[in-house]
C-alpha cells in the first residue's frame, strides 16, 4: 500500500473513531488498537472480535463497557504511540493493543518493535488508560530464532509493565484452515468467535 493512502486511511479511520467515540462519554471505553487480523479483514463488520468482545461483556454484566475498534490493516508497531495520542483525545478507560503481526511478517527487528510497543505502553499509562496486551507468534519458518525472540517480547513487556495479557490472540486459530479465510492468515467468522471467547477469558476478570 503506498504510504500516502495508508496516511490517509489511518487519518479517517481515526476521525470516525473519535466521532464515533465522544458520543458514548456515560460508558466505560476499551478501545481495541490492532491491524487487519483486529478489524475483522474479509467478514463481516458485526462479526469481528471486538464486536463479538462488547457482546461476551454485555452477558456477562459488563454494560458499562463499549468496545471501539480503531484497528487499521497493514498498521505496524511504529503507529502504535502515534494513534493512541489520536484517539486518547477521547479519554478511553482501557485499550487492548494488538500490534506487531505486520513487524513480524516483514522481518523488521524485535529490537525496534519492542521499543515502539513499549512507548506506546508508557504513553497509554502515563494518560492513566489501562493497556491490556495482545501477543502474536511468527510462522516457524521465519526461523526459531526469530519467533522465539518474537513470541518473548510480549512476555517480556507484560511482565515488565504489569499488563493484562493474552499471550496469543489467535490460540486455536493460526494454521487451522477451518478457521481462516483462504489466504491463511486472516480469520473467518468462526475464527473471530474463538478469538472474542479468548480475549474475553483473559480480560473479563480485569474489567
Amino acid at each position: 500500500m503506498r504510504p500516502f493512502l495508508f496516511a490517509a486511511l489511518l487519518i479517517v479511520s481515526s476521525l470516525s473513531f473519535s466521532s464515533a467515540l465522544a458520543q458514548t462519554s456515560a460508558q466505560k471505553k476499551l478501545v481495541v488498537l490492532g491491524d487487519s487480523v483486529s478489524e475483522g479483514y474479509g467478514v463481516a463488520k458485526d462479526a469481528a472480535y471486538p464486536v463479538l468482545l462488547e457482546k461476551k461483556l454485555h452477558e456477562a454484566g459488563k454494560k458499562e463497557w463499549t468496545v471501539f475498534n480503531a484497528s487499521v490493516s497493514g498498521s505496524t508497531t511504529a503507529s502504535g504511540i502515534g494513534r493512541m495520542k489520536w484517539i486518547f483525545k477521547s479519554k478511553p478507560d482501557a485499550v487492548f493493543l494488538a500490534l506487531g503481526a505486520n513487524d513480524g511478517l516483514r522481518g523488521l527487528k524485535v529490537d525496534e518493535s519492542e521499543k515502539n510497543l513499549a512507548s506506546a505502553i508508557e504513553y497509554a499509562q502515563a494518560q492513566k488508560v489501562r493497556v491490556i496486551l495482545g501477543g502474536l507468534y511468527m510462522p516457524p519458518n521465519y526461523g526459531k530464532d526469530y519467533s522465539d525472540k518474537f513470541k518473548k517480547m510480549y512476555e517480556s513487556l507484560a511482565k515488565k509493565y504489569k499488563l493484562t495479557f493474552v499471550p496469543f490472540i489467535l490460540d486455536k486459530v493460526a494454521g487451522n484452515p477451518k478457521y481462516n479465510l483462504a489466504d491463511g492468515i486472516h480469520p473467518n467468522e468462526e475464527g473471530h468467535k474463538i478469538i472474542a471467547d479468548t480475549v474475553f477469558t483473559a480480560l473479563k476478570g480485569s474489567l
